[in-house]
């Protein structure tokens, strides 16, 4: 069997059916949300899933085909999937976030999920795009090249997704509840997770251990992908060299490394190349958290175990373990995103957008919000902690912001003026202003059609200097620039990288720095932009864009699905 009769006869188990059409193929698949009783660290939990599997089932399309996705509801929480990094291009009801594109999915509901993959393929994944129910709803996102295209890279023998997870002992929904109530920092998750199998590091684990059985002297395409809820993570394996050949499902130009560091919501392929003899030993792989934050974090390492096939079973071999970086590295994480460039091939172009409509500089990072008359609060000093762009903490409204805009009822649900750059100016990485309150509103950022637009995002140090995953919904972008300390619009953008910058759907904003992207506005509709660590997200770090239809027909967005679930 071949990677792609490999990776088709794995998600059968979804009732599956493709259809032949013109120029790609429909897939069609059956998502019930259930709950299923999952046993990991001696703890048994009754958790949300997709059809009972935890992770939940890998889809595999091609580029150019269309899924329909249909999404039953059999549990009492509200639901929606949000289908990470696909463009939707035209097709923004299909997106998946409550309340920005859709109204979640209601008990006993169902919706389909109904979307063409165009221009794309690579590692991506799906999740749940409410509250914190992703910790146990998602699963891989395989797109693969339209028949007969080659990768750019050696053909591997095998392909494996890897997805890595938070596992907790308690539920996440009833830790976000109460840290929403308190006003304080959410307790942490008690394991990391591959494949959601947390490995023999951890208490009455051993018998719940990702293992990677290959062959020697072959070539193994990794699909690595950070679904943790809270978490940058590294990763490695033991003296082994991973090649990275993809980022967010963009081709990257092929560099080695013994580690990768994934934020929550990026994916990164790699290249294993095995050993071209038996190497009587089994190697740990290994990945532990990056941390730059003040607060609390799950302080502890998910191992899965490489292991070489052999004619004679072998016992009691030696075990290698890999030396992953401390856990505030953050000089490792600039280096390792300093070497991913673009492919910029004649195949695989780099379109950076060269001249810019709009520039707009946000500040991203952590404030405070007042405690209630006659409560006590946990946050600092009392306070409940809150977090914003532009000093503005997202309110999550009521009814779709995507329905408001298309009927043209706004009025009273957003305000289509998010500040350009921050209202106070201050030094953004040094001291701290003495207030630290956040504001509120439900804005949005309104662009044009065919906008070209460059966005500076940079971190400030109140409540402490920290990393932010941002990803941004329905588009990808070019990483230009970054660097450490306040972003000097002289100076800096003389730096930029116009030729080869890579191209993504999640960056990180240095901690204590900021990062310079460009994209056009090409994909009408209203997306969400975010924070991937779910805790910032809860606490408001978080803005739409709505970009304006164009004047020709197949620059409208489409009319709304006859099913879309109501508020």
């Amino acid at each position: 069997m071949g990677g792609l009769g490999i990776l088709f006869s794995l998600v059968a188990i979804t009732s599956f059916i493709p259809v032949y059409v013109v120029g790609g193929t429909t897939r069609s698949y059956e998502f019930n949300i259930q709950l299923q009783n999952v046993t990991r660290l001696c703890h048994t939990r009754s958790m949300v899933t997709v059809n009972g599997k935890f992770p939940g089932p890998r889809i595999v399309a091609r580029e150019g085909d269309r899924l329909l996705i249909k999404v039953t509801n059999h549990v009492s929480n509200n639901i929606t999937i949000h289908w990470h990094g696909i463009r939707q291009l035209r097709s923004g009801w299909a997106d998946g976030p409550a309340y920005i594109t859709q109204c979640p999915i209601q008990t006993g509901q169902s919706y389909v999920y109904n979307y063409t993959v165009v221009g794309q393929r690579g590692t991506l994944f799906w999740h749940a795009h409410i509250s914190w129910l992703r910790a146990s709803v998602y699963g891989p996102l395989i797109i693969l090249p339209k028949l007969n295209v080659p990768y750019p890279f050696t053909k591997p023998y095998k392909e494996v997704p890897i997805i890595f997870g938070e596992w907790f002992n308690t539920d996440p929904e009833a830790i976000i509840a109460q840290a929403t109530q308190t006003g304080g920092g959410p307790n942490v998750s008690d394991a990391y997770t591959f494949n959601g199998l947390p490995g023999p590091l951890y208490n009455c684990s051993a018998k719940d251990t990702f293992k990677l059985k290959v062959k020697n002297g072959k070539t193994y395409l990794l699909r690595l992908i950070n679904a943790a809820l809270n978490d940058e993570l590294f990763f490695s394996i033991a003296n082994h060299s991973l090649t990275v050949v993809e980022a967010d499902a963009i081709y990257v130009k092929p560099f080695n490394t013994k580690t990768i560091v994934l934020a929550p919501g990026q994916t990164t392929n790699v290249l294993l190349k095995t050993r071209s003899y038996f190497p009587r030993a089994n190697f740990l792989i290994a990945a532990r958290p990056y941390v730059t934050g003040q607060g609390t974090f799950d302080n502890s390492t998910v191992a899965g175990i490489l292991e070489y096939e052999s004619s004679i079973p072998m016992k009691n071999l030696p075990l290698f373990k890999p030396t992953l970086p401390s856990l505030n590295d953050t000089s490792f994480v600039t280096q390792f995103s300093n070497r991913l460039r673009s492919l910029a091939s004649g195949q695989f172009p780099a379109n950076i957008p060269q001249k810019v409509d709009k520039h707009l500089f946000f500040t991203v990072g952590l404030g405070t919000a007042p405690c209630a008359k006659n409560k006590t609060c946990q946050g600092p000093n009392g306070t409940r902690f809150a977090a914003s762009i532009n000093n503005v903490s997202f309110i999550q409204p009521s009814v779709a912001l995507l329905e408001s805009h298309f009927f043209d009822q706004s009025k009273g649900v957003y305000s289509p003026y998010f500040p350009i750059t921050p209202l106070h100016w201050f030094n953004y990485t040094g001291t701290p202003p003495n207030n630290t309150f956040v504001s509120n509103g439900t804005k949005v950022m309104v662009l044009p059609f065919n906008t070209s637009v460059e966005l500076v995002m940079q971190d400030t140090s109140i409540l402490g200097v920290e990393s932010h995953p941002i990803h941004l919904h329905g588009f990808n972008f070019f990483v230009v620039g970054q660097g450490f300390g306040n972003y000097d619009p002289k100076t800096d953008p003389k730096k930029f990288n116009l030729v080869d910058p890579v191209e993504r759907n999640t960056v990180g904003v240095p901690s204590g720095g900021w990062v310079a992207i460009r994209f056009i506005a090409d994909n009408p509709g209203v997306w969400f932009m975010h924070c991937h660590l779910e805790v910032h997200t809860s606490w408001g770090l978080k803005m739409a864009w709505l970009v304006l239809d164009g004047k020709n027909p197949n620059q409208k967005l489409l009319p709304p699905p006859a099913d879309l679930p109501k508020c």
